[in-house]
């Protein structure tokens, strides 16, 4: 379902008060140097970042929960985009161009999509020696800095890219996911509605805001900016995870089930999507698919919680 991209937000209220990452960018292009097709950032215990629910809904919680922030993140890894054959055209490039900063800050995308931060890190060093207002390239470093687990150089590099350029959609995205996972809920709202307020064609903006609704309970809100978030983003499957949770929150099952069946099509390899349908056929009262499910998802992930225990609750008698 595609909706029409809000800009002014809907009312918003923190508890007690009255949510696979940035991506690497190409200023000579303008194109986007993804890491992956769809990045899914990791926490400290090594659990994929899926979705903070309180409802409870049919007796069983939500197989979701929300990550900390992490000490260090990483992607999926594209092998390919590091690789030595990839790497070494880059490097031709620099050495036809030594002093052009677009070359060092292409590939630091390429070592960063590879896995390769440190090498990333001094690339994207060398591009803003080279250009020091290179906002693109300081966004980037942010990114890499945010997998090494210096978190405090990530904040002040997207700091200063919006410095350089107070129009740039994606400092603001990634900004606002560092201010997400250390639970600067507010400020990491504000950086996501104001991508949006740019009109920013990235999926993250509504994806990481739907999860800021979601976690406060305002799902219909929640739903909306999820699917904005496929319209922008068709092939990710982390934003129809998210909308299949807070369609179960609301007790529309069948459209949960159909999300989670899709984010598994898009990607099977994807514990949550396992778990959460595995969540649907246990409401269901399939325990063997049920079961099935949740094995497939505890295979993935052996330390994912909701996998682990749905697989002995639907194995138990």
């Amino acid at each position: 379902m595609k909706v029409g991209r809000r800009k002014s937000p809907p009312p918003f209220v923190l508890p007690g008060t009255g949510m696979g990452s940035p991506k690497p960018e190409d200023r000579s292009s303008g194109g986007r140097y993804t890491m992956t097709p769809a990045i899914r950032e990791r926490g400290k215990s090594g659990r994929s970042r899926v979705f903070l629910l309180a409802a409870v809904v049919g007796g069983l919680s939500l197989a979701a929960c929300q990550s900390t922030m992490p000490t260090g993140e990483t992607t999926s890894i594209d092998a390919a985009q590091g690789s030595e054959g990839n790497i070494s055209s880059l490097t031709a490039v620099i050495e036809r161009n030594p002093r052009d900063p677009e070359a060092y800050n292409v590939r630091g995308s390429a070592y960063g999509r590879g896995g390769r931060y440190r090498e990333a890190l001094q690339d994207f060093d060398t591009a803003i020696q080279l250009s020091p207002n290179f906002y693109q390239a300081y966004s980037n470093r942010a990114l890499i800095h945010r997998f090494l687990g210096d978190q405090a150089s990530a904040l002040n590099d997207y700091n200063r890219a919006i410095q350089l350029n107070a129009s740039y959609d994606a400092a603001y995205i990634g900004r606002g996911n560092l201010y997400r996972k250390a639970n600067r809920i507010t400020e990491a709202f504000n950086d996501f509605q104001k991508a949006i307020q740019l009109d920013t064609t990235d999926a993250r903006a509504y994806h990481n805001r739907g999860l800021i609704y979601q976690s406060q309970g305002q799902h219909t809100f929640a739903i909306e900016d999820f699917s904005t978030a496929i319209s922008l983003s068709t092939d990710a499957p982390e934003p129809y995870n998210g909308r299949g949770l807070s369609y179960l929150a609301t007790g529309d099952e069948d459209n949960a089930f159909a999300d989670f069946n899709t984010a598994i099509k898009l990607n099977d390899r994807i514990a949550e999507s396992w778990a959460n349908q595995a969540l649907v056929f246990e409401r269901r009262g399939d325990r063997a698919r049920a079961a099935k499910a949740y094995a497939r998802a505890a295979q993935l992930d052996p330390e994912y919680k909701p996998a682990t225990d749905g697989l002995a609750r639907t194995r138990a008698g």
